[in-house]
């Protein structure tokens, strides 16, 4: 019999009453692992009520406890590190390191989470009129929710419900329904940590399960990664509904190469940066800009790139793993196809790729396009796949203004050795995430995630200090005692006990 996987109302682990069950399936082999459900209207009114509940007296908790069990839960990610790792490889098919490196990611987040004492505190301004004393409070909103994608089943969630449970919110997990077994083991960790059971609600579906969450009167705030189309939608009905919203959507993430750069540096990250994860991340590199004599170094390139073997996760030869689905698949193909016909030269085509043993999963080799233009649709869409796109410029300002030109700000990357190239290129693009010689610039947690433009819609970003502004209010009191209230009949030497 097929497993169901349950979900996490009320402090209970419950199967579903739903009559609908998606399946989940590997991507190496497209067998089926589990069943994962589209919970009932009902289910998902429960879950927010009982989240609702929780607040109450969660709220409540003094922050040194929260971030107590905070760092319980950061050690028990760790010791169950690997454990967590072949969860996600299976049900994503990621490379072991690539999967390691997804739940490393998360744990970071966690262990920032644990220094919210000093995070919350206010700020106070004695005698701002006489005998006037003004202070600031940090308080949480309430339920929060957060709508996951699948590329990221551990690092993404870990992105969102760490930090809004240690601000005092409780919180309701919308994890995608193509790898819902790893958001799962950190809800069962989060509780072995000692959370109470009603804090962290865990429930599964699709759109009308997220358009419950969006329209509910009783979520505060919502968190999203995933697409363009979704992440717009999320954002205009949350905040049509006067919610806090943040939603992280689409990429197209340049790497610029500078003549004067390290060449051996640059092929393996330019490779390494665009085919790793089969492309599937928001913040690969999908578009190498060669400058000058560097657009000499595509031959190199190719040679590289021609090296990535996708396989099977137990593989450690194996550079890859597979896309996510079929559709997945399809679409990175016809963008390919796309691309030929809109005139690029297909250099390395991935297409029809096999990988012994694994006749039937979701294969796509590296594939390399030269002469791209920006009319072309493999520039203007996210392909998601390990597909690079290569295109020349004559001057590190043109270079500049192809990709300021470019409606997404996600990530972007330098590879120079002149330092007054760097400055001028961190200073005058248009992105939120810049590397100088790093291909992949997503900042460590005491940071914050910081997309721009159409790669991100809302306020505050993710983690580090603005997540604590976007899962708290700001709460201002102004205060004056009044002298003649001081009691004088209190003995000279009396003491206060507390």
């Amino acid at each position: 019999m097929t497993r169901k996987v349950s979900m996490f109302i009320d402090g209970q682990s419950v199967i579903s009453e739903s009559a609908d069950w998606l399946d989940v399936t590997d991507p190496a082999t497209q067998e089926v692992i589990c069943q994962v459900p589209l919970a009932t209207a009902d289910e998902m009114e429960r879950a927010i009520a009982s989240a609702k509940k929780a607040f109450e007296t969660w709220k409540d908790v003094p922050v040194t406890q929260r971030a107590r069990m905070m760092l319980n839960f950061q050690h028990l990610l760790k010791k169950h590190h690997d454990e967590l790792a072949e969860i996600l490889a299976e049900e994503t098919g990621k490379n072991f390191e690539d999967a390691k490196g997804d739940v490393w990611r998360g744990i970071e987040v966690a262990e920032h989470a644990a220094n919210i004492p000093s995070m919350m505190m206010g700020e106070t301004v004695e005698n701002v009129a006489s005998k006037v004393d003004t202070y600031s409070l940090i308080q949480p909103l309430g339920v929060c929710a957060g709508i996951t994608p699948f590329n990221f089943p551990a690092m993404i969630p870990l992105w969102m419900f760490p930090m809004a449970v240690v601000c005092g919110n409780t919180f309701v997990l919308k994890p995608s329904e193509q790898d819902p077994n790893t958001p799962m083991r950190l809800a069962e960790l989060f509780y072995e940590a000692g959370f109470p059971k009603d804090v962290l609600q865990v429930v599964h579906g699709g759109k009308d399960q997220v358009d419950q969450i969006l329209n509910h009167k009783d979520i505060e705030a919502i968190s999203f990664v995933g697409s363009v189309p979704v992440g717009e939608h999320i954002y205009k009905t949350g905040t049509d509904n006067l919610k806090r919203v943040q939603a992280f959507a689409g990429a197209k993430n340049h790497m610029v190469v500078m003549p004067d750069a390290n060449k051996n540096q640059v092929i393996n990250n330019i490779a390494g940066s665009a085919c790793g994860a089969a492309g599937q991340r928001c913040m690969a590199i999908s578009v190498a800009v060669l400058v000058g004599e560097a657009k000499n170094w595509i031959d190199d390139i190719k040679g590289k790139m021609s090296e990535m073997k996708p396989g099977y996760w137990k593989n450690p030869e194996s550079f890859y793993g597979p896309l996510i689905s079929p559709q997945a698949k399809a679409r990175v193909e016809a963008l390919i196809a796309k691309g030929v016909e809109e005139g690029a030269d297909l250099l390395l085509d991935g297409r029809g790729l096999e990988v012994e043993g694994y006749p039937n999963g979701n294969w796509m080799g590296p594939s390399l396009f030269h002469n791209v233009t920006t009319d072309m649709s493999i520039y203007q869409e996210e392909i998601f796949g390990p597909v690079l796109c290569v295109m020349t410029a004559d001057s590190l300002e043109e270079a500049i203004e192809l990709i300021n030109n470019n409606p997404y700000g996600n990530g972007t990357s330098l590879f120079t050795s002149s330092g007054a190239a760097a400055r001028k290129f961190q200073h005058d693009i248009k992105v939120g995430q810049v590397g100088i010689n790093i291909p992949i610039p997503v900042p460590l947690p005491f940071f914050s995630f910081t997309g721009w433009r159409k790669s991100f819609y809302g306020d505050q970003h993710a983690y580090g200090k603005q997540a604590v502004r976007f899962y708290t209010e700001t709460k201002t009191v102004t205060a004056r005692w009044f002298e003649d209230d001081i009691p004088h009949d209190a003995a000279p030497n009396a003491t206060i006990n507390l």
